[in-house]
């Protein structure tokens, strides 16, 4: 066993700590990574806080993870010590599915095994990224072809970026599409940064006159003010697709009556208490769908890694010491980060 230091939170209540963990020696299908880097996701503080009402305690979150190799095991054949890798949101899933067989883990019909907090269906306990270290299998580590000095703003792809890339790839972002962000957070400006990529016309709605410029800046072609009733009745019958990335529960008729024909709105970010149903007429009307993404398989995620690496995509990060998590939870809430909290790991001692 490895003997790792992390953070952890010991119930819904507490503030994370310190916590000393045993991570399994690597086996010989296994990578054993040193962390360099650990994004902050909004899931994590979900977690911590028992707020899904799921978690398993002591909970070590963290699931957007970058470091080093440092050994692997003697079937290892795709991954080196010295290498630059990557964790996402999956450590495990049955292998034998039919999700699973067409490179789409995150759906496992008995349930992927979560970098933290474990099995989704139940079963043991597993610990994330604020830690030092973490042993996986080779097929559910990540290479990382960005540049050293861009290491840590890369961390939140593994999340953040799959979690937007996957639904914009699924439904066709691209030259000719005109797509809607809504929101600019954590998830949002990655949605903005891939579907602008992507060749899209991109469309960024917002409750914030404040991210008017930072939205244009990061590569919307367009901003609406989404309390502005002028400025969205512009936009009805307007879009193609819809990406919706706030996780707190609000109105979607709002947005649905913004898509075409045939148009989709799908929901990534994940509220603690559910949205309002919305009105079937603005769905039936104009045969609209309403559906959901969760994260992306690990082929897809390198297939993001890539597509981001290729077209310099990184995400826009403050930095913060492993013993500033608390306060970042807090200010995360506030939506007080522009826009998502990296943990240098070698702050943790």
């Amino acid at each position: 066993m490895i003997k790792t230091k992390a953070y952890a939170a010991q119930s819904s209540t507490s503030e994370l700590a310190p916590f000393e963990l045993d991570r399994r020696s690597p086996g010989a299908e296994d990578v054993q990574i040193e962390i360099l880097y650990c994004g902050v996701c909004h899931s994590d503080l979900h977690t911590a806080r028992g707020e899904w009402h799921n978690t398993l305690y002591p909970s070590v979150p963290g699931h957007e993870i970058v470091g080093r190799v440092v050994a692997v095991g003697d079937k290892v054949r795709n991954f080196k010590a010295g290498d630059l890798a990557g964790v996402g949101c999956m450590v495990d899933s049955c292998g034998r599915c039919y999700s699973c067989h067409a490179g789409e883990e995150q759906y496992c019909e008995t349930g992927f095994t979560g970098t933290y907090n474990g099995p989704v269906f139940g079963g043991e306990n597993t610990y994330g990224g604020y830690s030092q270290n973490i042993v996986v299998k080779e097929s559910f580590a990540l290479h990382i072809k960005h540049t050293e000095k861009d290491l840590a703003s890369v961390a939140p792809l593994l999340c953040a970026g799959i979690t937007t890339y996957s639904p914009l790839r699924h439904w066709g972002a691209g030259p000719g599409q005109t797509v809607g962000i809504v929101g600019l957070g954590g998830l949002g400006h990655m949605g903005v940064k891939i579907a602008h990529a992507m060749g899209a016309q991109v469309v960024l709605f917002t409750t914030s006159s404040s991210k008017v410029e930072d939205g244009k800046r990061l590569g919307a072609d367009e901003v609406c003010i989404s309390t502005n009733p002028e400025q969205m009745a512009a936009y009805a019958n307007q879009l193609d697709f819809i990406l919706n990335t706030v996780a707190a529960s609000h109105n979607l008729d709002a947005y649905l009556q913004l898509l075409k024909r045939d148009g989709t709105m799908t929901l990534v970010g994940a509220p603690a208490e559910p949205h309002p149903s919305p009105n079937v007429f603005n769905l039936i009307f104009k045969r609209r769908q309403i559906a959901g993404s969760l994260i992306g398989g690990i082929r897809e995620t390198q297939d993001m890694l890539d597509f981001c690496a290729k077209h310099d995509i990184v995400s826009d990060i403050e930095m913060i010491p492993m013993d500033y998590i608390n306060i970042a939870y807090e200010r995360m809430l506030k939506s007080d980060v522009k826009y998502r909290f990296v943990i240098d790991m070698a702050s943790l001692k």
